[in-house]
């Protein structure tokens, strides 16, 4: 969709090791939607849970409470284990604790790890993060193979930005809007339309051009692509191939893939923006064979370079090419203009930085760097797919 020329076109976001993907907490609690339950509903239904397949939640208890008892009442509904709910902050009710999660208090890491094995599927409800330990326990356990269908839902209620950059609290206003987006979104043809991408991706090569001067190809070959079409079934997570494989987010709308390093080739335009702790403008970043060989800035060089200096090798190294397909998350044409859910909605560019290995990329250090594009063409082989941060 695109933006008045007065308004920033793209956003960063600097994401330490532990904080992958769509990780990052809101400053302040989320505002509730209008219906709790109609979004536990909607949430429960893309599980596809089945009879004794165990579930446990992990939250900040006063996040977002409310969605709590409908969920649990869904999973039992669906003849599923309910094994309650882990604070990770906060004081919860009593009615979370059960002596599944009694049992996971004080363990070690290791432990932890052992302890929550047998988890099914797990949902990270808003306030949670990988830094938490029951969360990255249940991260290093879908990084192992497996072919027991186990999996995580992502339900973070955040993710709204504004088109300066900032990460905002969910308003009510958002807190409707994923409602809606949760109840209204048409995963059959969300899935075709991201399906018909991806092969269209195998096929040809893929650029990515912007009006600042973003020129950038790559191919992803066989590597893997994520679809997050909103399919958090047992069956789709037996066939996941990476960690993200693996943590489906809802709402739903996002394409990634780590493209193949050495077929990475180009410019990339950034936004003015802070880097090391220090104002930027007018950075361009040139890459050959996906490594950094040169960058320009009309300011704040210095800034870059002690960045890329603390970030090591993957700071140098391009990392992911993400796509947003839901037309329900995006960017609002009138009223108040923002970034619905991680650059989820249709049109939304991103191209990062950094540590792809959670992706199926070579690149480690941990490292990451996200960079939202929202008046990006994309074009693979001779077909546009999005014409000026409009999706064709």
């Amino acid at each position: 969709m695109p933006i008045a020329g007065s308004l920033p076109l793209a956003l960063a976001l600097v994401l330490p090791v532990a904080a992958f993907a769509q990780s990052v907490t809101p400053p302040a609690k989320p505002a509730s939607p209008p219906d709790w339950g109609v979004v536990a509903r909607a949430v429960a239904k893309q599980m596809q849970l089945t009879k004794g397949e165990r579930v446990l939640l992990v939250g900040e208890a006063g996040q977002a409470d409310g969605v709590v008892a409908p969920l649990r009442a869904a999973i039992a509904a669906a003849g599923a284990i309910d094994l309650g709910v882990i604070a990770v902050r906060g004081t919860p009710p009593a009615s979370w604790a059960t002596d599944f999660t009694r049992g996971a208090a004080g363990k070690s890491a290791e432990q932890l790890v052992r302890y929550l094995g047998d988890v099914d599927l797990g949902i990270m409800l808003p306030g949670a993060t990988p830094t938490d330990p029951p969360y990255d326990a249940l991260q290093r356990i879908l990084r192992a193979p497996t072919t027991r269908g186990v999996r995580t839902v992502h339900f973070h209620w955040a993710g709204a930005y504004s088109l300066a950059g900032d990460l905002m609290t969910t308003s009510s206003a958002h807190a409707a809007l994923y409602q809606r987006v949760l109840e209204r979104t048409d995963y059959a043809a969300l899935a075709k339309a991201q399906r018909d991408f991806e092969s269209a991706m195998r096929a040809s090569p893929v650029r990515v051009t912007t009006p600042a001067g973003t020129d950038i190809t790559f191919r992803i070959g066989d590597r893997v692509v994520t679809r997050q079409d909103g399919d958090a079934s047992a069956a789709r997570a037996t066939r996941g191939k990476t960690l993200i494989d693996r943590e489906v987010e809802l709402p739903a709308g996002a394409i990634r893939v780590a493209p193949i390093e050495e077929s990475v080739n180009g410019k990339i335009a950034f936004p003015d923006g802070v880097w090391g702790n220090t104002p930027v403008k007018g950075l361009v970043m040139v890459f050959a064979r996906g490594k950094l060989t040169g960058y320009t800035a009309t300011s704040g060089r210095e800034g870059v370079e002690r960045e890329l200096r603390t970030a090591g090798e993957a700071g140098r190294s391009f990392r992911e090419f993400a796509l947003g397909f839901n037309p329900l998350l995006a960017i609002p044409a009138s009223g108040e203009r923002w970034i619905p859910y991680y650059g989820y909605g249709a049109g939304v560019v991103r191209l990062s930085l950094g540590d792809n290995s959670e992706l199926g990329g070579k690149v480690t250090g941990g490292y990451v760097r996200w960079n939202f594009f929202t008046d990006a063409t994309v074009r693979v082989g001779t077909t546009t797919w999005v014409e000026a941060g409009r999706m064709k």
